[in-house]
């Protein structure tokens, strides 16, 4: 998907019809198709996966009647990409909708004043601890932070229990964890900041980088290397360690820190752009997102665990009452996320 030029992302307000505005917006990723088209619209950014994300859209266009636009992050900046050009169009919204891939980064938006809360019907079912009272945003469909063991070079005695084991000289060399500058591996950082504090937590992180850990591009590229054997186990998602049970890899997934802090769930959420071009188009794919069903489809297609009590949970995946998880405040995570980057920065190097 191609990015439209800048000065069609960011002309002010009023200088093209909204329905040509919406055209510019997205011709460079779909082609305009839709100029011209009398078919009402809705424009989504979203973090979380194409592979899983676009099947959710093509079925709310089939009920709906609606069609979707989107526009996806890549693997390298997931969840940065698009929250950093919502960011650059909040003054002249060009998306209705965002559906992040975790809870936090939306806090972003609604910090800066580029969210209209809105209270969905639809989450009447899920727990008041994955929703703002305020309808700011909406967690469902959640992942956990897993750890990915290598079966043939862990001897089942010494199979890790805890995100701490990635330290242990045990494993020296022998374990991997995603660029913590992205995704999901930020916000489990800003979640140790959060719980342990910042002089354990960068006493901890030093204590990785002592003990060669090796910090790569992707979840999905500590699935390949525990999957292959490279590394005895990596710190990822839910989602890509599914993947790695479904491709045959001899490997275990561990809830880490059941008997301690807990593992971190990570629902992903959804929020109304404030100026919205198609607020009610936007409000009725939220409804859609939060509904029953979605949860369903993430939970079978993307091992996402479902919120929501009732949803069927396929086999090799727990749902998020099953296990033990971090008690966290989403906002201060937030905040931990902003304000350790620079320090990140020199721990990855850049």
């Amino acid at each position: 998907h191609g990015w439209p030029r800048a000065s069609a992302m960011l002309a002010p307000r009023g200088r093209l019809p909204a329905f040509v505005a919406a055209c510019a917006l997205l011709a460079g990723a779909h082609g305009c198709d839709s100029c011209g088209s009398s078919t009402p619209e809705v424009v989504v950014y979203t973090s979380v996966d194409q592979v899983f994300s676009e099947p959710v859209f093509r079925a709310f266009e089939e009920s709906s009647g609606l069609r979707v636009r989107a526009v996806y992050d890549t693997e390298e900046t997931k969840s940065t990409g698009v929250l950093n050009r919502l960011i650059a169009e909040g003054e002249n919204p060009q998306a209705d909708v965002f559906w992040s891939g975790d809870p936090v980064r939306p806090f972003q938006l609604v910090g800066r004043g580029f969210v209209e809360p809105y209270v969905s019907p639809a989450a009447a079912g899920l727990p008041e601890t994955a929703r703002a009272a305020d309808g700011t945003w909406t967690g469902f469909a959640a992942r956990a932070r897993v750890l990915l063991v290598n079966r043939a070079r862990v001897p089942a005695e010494d199979t890790p229990r805890s995100v701490r084991d990635l330290a242990s000289p045990r494993w020296r060399g022998a374990t991997a964890i995603a660029n913590p500058l992205f995704g999901t591996t930020t916000m489990h950082v800003g979640a140790w900041f959060a719980t342990w504090g910042e002089a354990d937590t960068r006493a901890f992180l030093d204590s990785l980088r002592a003990n060669d850990v090796r910090i790569v591009s992707s979840n999905g590229e500590v699935r390949r290397l525990v999957s292959a054997g490279e590394v005895a186990f990596g710190l990822t998602d839910t989602d890509d360690a599914n993947e790695a049970i479904r491709e045959g890899a001899d490997v275990e997934v561990v809830y880490p820190d059941q008997d301690g802090i807990g593992t971190l769930v990570m629902p992903t959420s959804v929020v109304l752009i404030r100026g919205a071009p198609h607020p009610e188009p936007a409000r009725r794919l939220i409804d859609y997102l939060l509904s029953a069903e979605v949860e369903a489809m993430m939970a079978e297609r993307a091992a996402h665990m479902p919120l929501r009590a009732g949803v069927p949970v396929p086999a090799g995946l727990r749902s998020g009452a099953d296990i033990v998880p971090m008690h966290i405040d989403y906002t201060r995570v937030a905040e931990e996320m902003q304000s350790q980057q620079e320090w990140l920065r020199e721990w990855v190097g850049l």
